[in-house]
């Protein structure tokens, strides 16, 4: 992926011409729009001259007859019936600005409209005005980035690796526009591995939809995966994104590989579903870490209370300051009733927050009681541009194998445990990660990508085993629910007498206590149902002897506490080996106290 990396850093200096004219977080307004640009020139070259050479014999057509016929001389689903090209820009540095925009109304409609998202034509004025004149030198400077030999993946990079700068430069989150390359290789794996046999079929055609799509990135190695695995079959892919500089990047990547570029909406997934009455095969998606959902709270309200079950939320909703369980509702109820399979990372928060009753768990109850949580897959940190904290991949289906239902599997492939081994010279290599060589923002691990020992292989290895070991832990639904109980004790008075109500003791509020039941208890190797009385008795009651259930105020709570599960009990070190080491330390300082004072 060097060649990425290379354009990446030339399209970056490009951004220098703009210095003094622009501020550092207004880069992007020029530089990405003008690399569409570039990359649409590049793509259309071969066949430019055809599609002018062809342009009189169409003249006398409507726009959308003439569009399907030039795009077919075009070989893409888009076209440019301008003179101009690159070249030609340049060539005539006294009208640049003219003539920019009669090449970018030469595009056909669906390229053309990419091109309005990014609201170029306010910064081809601000750039060709007589305090800036900078224009020429900028189309110059991309006129001489050759983008020719950059396949789909590398372009993707690439306008990630730009967002990533300009998101550092105005302080904004760069992992809201897209997800480590190697995480959506490791998401698809698992996503596609239970259906190899489906998807190798001749002529076989599926849906993949992520509803916060930035850039494409899920989209696109979805669909490199699909192809590689099967050349004769078609993943149509579809998605919604918010942010009109990546909905606009996301779009051209579907344009010049040949989807469907209309399959992708813009807009605010949660106010305005832009693909409301479809359903899908497959969902992948990386929403935005603990965004809140104010600006669309009245809406979503709305529709949970008049839609109920039958609409997107009605499972629940969460705490206002993280939409996360949102976004996986959403796709939820995007599933097909044959067996839909769904992806999504998440950080920590959506498996444990929220008490009993309240929104996450009612999701959580709602999500694990209807058998759709197949798999929790806990990712190493570091491995976001943006953020340094745990993520978790959650697989989520409606139609479970055999031998998955009414299970969920739970993998730690943190790598915490192979660090330490790899310290103690127990292990020569993480089979969860490795360190980058330079850190990019908060990323300074990453996911190997190559072989079955160690990475995307090896973890992928381990779901599709489904075989509890050191690292992964199969368990089933039940164990993940619990009873919220209130106990109370009587309320006394100075004298130390029990106070009645009724002939009842009155509960003292002071005294109030809360306990967490779970469903399933550990006995021995095995897991074991157990009742609220059973643990009030063996846990409370010789504890509390006047102490009592208030049974109307009992909860039922679901969460998904890793690392509980995952925990390790580590022995203190004896007191006799700290006390040597200390007395090794003090024996070391006193002798460089001499050797100073001497």
């Amino acid at each position: 992926m060097k060649n990425f990396k290379e354009k990446a850093d030339l399209i970056w200096r490009v951004a220098d011409l703009l210095r003094g004219d622009y501020k550092q977080s207004d880069y992007g307004k020029v530089i990405l729009p003008m690399t569409v640009l570039r990359r649409l020139d590049c793509v259309l070259q071969p066949t430019k001259q055809k599609v002018l050479d062809y342009l009189p014999k169409v003249d006398a057509l409507k726009d959308s007859a003439k569009d399907i016929a030039l795009n077919k001389i075009a070989g893409f689903n888009f076209h440019n019936r301008s003179q101009f090209n690159f070249d030609k820009l340049i060539a005539d540095p006294n009208n640049v600005a003219v003539n920019l925009r009669n090449y970018i109304n030469g595009f056909s409609n669906s390229a053309r409209e990419i091109i309005e998202y990014f609201n170029f034509d306010d910064q081809i004025d601000r750039m060709d005005g007589p305090q800036a004149d900078i224009l020429f030198r900028v189309v110059k400077s991309f006129q001489e980035i050759d983008l020719t030999d950059m396949d789909s993946m590398e372009m993707g990079y690439t306008f990630e690796e730009l967002i990533r700068k300009f998101a550092e430069q105005s302080n904004e989150t760069a992992g809201e526009h897209f997800t480590p390359r190697e995480v959506i290789r490791l998401m698809v794996n698992v996503l596609f591995i239970e259906d190899k046999d489906i998807l190798t079929q001749e002529g076989i055609v599926k849906t993949l939809y992520d509803p916060a799509c930035g850039t494409g990135g899920m989209l696109s190695v979805g669909e490199q995966y699909v192809m590689e695995l099967n050349p004769k079959a078609e993943l149509k892919v579809f998605g919604q994104e918010i942010n009109p500089e990546s909905y606009a990047i996301c779009k051209s990547d579907m344009l010049i590989k040949g989807q469907n570029p209309s399959n992708i909406k813009f807009g605010n997934t949660f106010t305005v579903d832009g693909l409301e009455d479809e359903k899908f095969d497959y969902m992948l998606s990386n929403p935005p870490f603990g965004v809140d959902w104010k600006k669309a709270q009245k809406i979503i309200k709305a529709e949970a209370e008049s839609n109920g079950m039958s609409g997107r939320f009605g499972a629940g909703l969460p705490r206002i300051n993280d939409g996360s369980l949102l976004f996986l509702q959403h796709m939820i109820s995007k599933m097909k009733p044959g067996g839909t399979r769904i992806g999504i990372v998440f950080n920590g928060s959506p498996l444990f927050t929220g008490a009993a009753e309240s929104g996450e768990s009612n999701i959580r109850k709602w999500i694990i009681e209807n058998d759709w949580l197949e798999a929790v897959i806990a990712l190493p940190d570091q491995l976001f541009y943006n953020t340094g904290i745990s993520t978790y991949i959650w697989i989520v289906t409606n139609n479970k194998s055999a031998e998955r239902r009414g299970k969920v599997q739970l993998i730690n492939a943190t790598g915490a445990k192979d660090e330490e081994l790899c310290k103690e010279g127990k292990l020569d290599f993480n089979r969860f990660w490795q360190k980058m060589d330079r850190s990019l923002g908060n990323k300074r691990k990453k996911i190997a990508e190559n072989g079955n020992e160690k990475g995307i292989g090896f973890i992928t290895q381990l779901y599709g085993n489904f075989e509890e070991n050191e690292f992964c832990k199969i368990l089933p639904n039940e164990f993940f629910g619990y009873w919220r109980i209130t106990v109370e004790q009587p309320l006394k008075d100075e004298k130390g007498r029990v106070i009645k109500t009724k002939g009842q003791p009155k509960a003292d509020s002071s005294l109030r206590d809360y306990e967490n039941i779970p469903f399933l208890v550990k006995r021995g190797e095995g897991l074991s149902a157990q009742t609220i009385e059973a643990y009030f008795e063996a846990e409370v009651k010789p504890h509390l002897p006047g102490a009592w259930i208030d049974h109307s105020k009992t909860k039922i709570g679901y969460e998904i506490n890793f690392t509980k599960y995952f925990y390790e009990f580590k022995p203190l070190r004896p007191l006799a080996d700290i006390k040597a080491d200390i007395l090794a330390l003090e024996e070391k300082t006193l002798e460089k106290e001499k050797s100073i004072l001497l």
